[in-house]
């Protein structure tokens, strides 16, 4: 994923950016919320063109149309959700909860080994490695900050208040993402609430109508 996407942090706690209070227990003690503007406005509108098409097709299509339509919106609307708004990351001061397309991951801090970013966010815990979808590192940014922070450093007016107001180097918003990340599983790590294994839970909300959908969506096109 290399879109330019921004994470940006939500420091209230229980709160996602414009999705009102969190209802799930690791969610409402969490003290950053990170999730991809750009990924949920691409959704919204992909989930706005489907229910169109769809919806015309179920109500002007012929034959087996409208059935073919429906089972084209059970496939497709969860998998847009999946890939588009789903995915995010809470962290707290015990734990790291990560949702991506089709499953949870709460991972506490003692059990996370690193959190890096290369060509994408990923958090290795338990021997296992899970990726952040909710933030997807750009290229494009990590590029742009390069140049900004070369710059920088070439005119000595702004190294200069750069050094009085105390900023660190300039980085792309996956990156400046990931070293929080980072930072915080170093701190919080010794903490006794956050002692644990990895668990994980796996989205059946989605994928069981997703994989009816594709099977109805099969069988439509076979009979017909």
């Amino acid at each position: 994923m290399t879109s330019s996407s921004s994470q940006a942090p939500d420091q209230g706690p229980g709160h996602e950016p414009g999705h009102g209070p969190a209802t799930d227990p690791d969610q409402k003690h969490a003290d950053r919320c990170y999730r991809s503007a750009a990924g949920i406005a691409s959704g919204v509108l992909l989930l706005a063109l489907i229910g169109w098409l769809g919806g015309d097709a179920i109500v002007r299509g012929e034959g087996d149309a409208p059935w073919l339509a429906l089972a084209g919106l059970l496939f497709a609307v969860p998998l847009t959700i999946a890939f588009t708004v789903r995915p995010a990351v809470w962290a707290s001061e015990d734990r790291l909860l990560v949702r991506n397309p089709f499953r949870t991951v709460t991972l506490p801090w003692a059990s996370v080994d690193a959190v890096r970013a290369g060509y994408s966010s990923e958090v290795l815990a338990g021997g296992s490695k899970y990726q952040l979808w909710a933030i997807p590192v750009s290229l494009r940014q990590r590029k742009t900050a390069a140049r900004r922070a070369a710059r920088d450093v070439s005119q000595d007016i702004r190294v200069a208040s750069r050094a009085a107001a105390h900023e660190g180097p300039v980085r792309a918003p996956s990156d400046q993402a990931i070293e929080d990340l980072r930072e915080l599983a170093e701190r919080c790590a010794v903490r006794e609430g956050a002692q644990g294994v990895p668990v994980v839970r796996w989205a059946y909300e989605l994928i069981v109508p997703a994989l009816v959908g594709l099977v109805l969506v099969v069988a439509l096109s076979v009979v017909g």
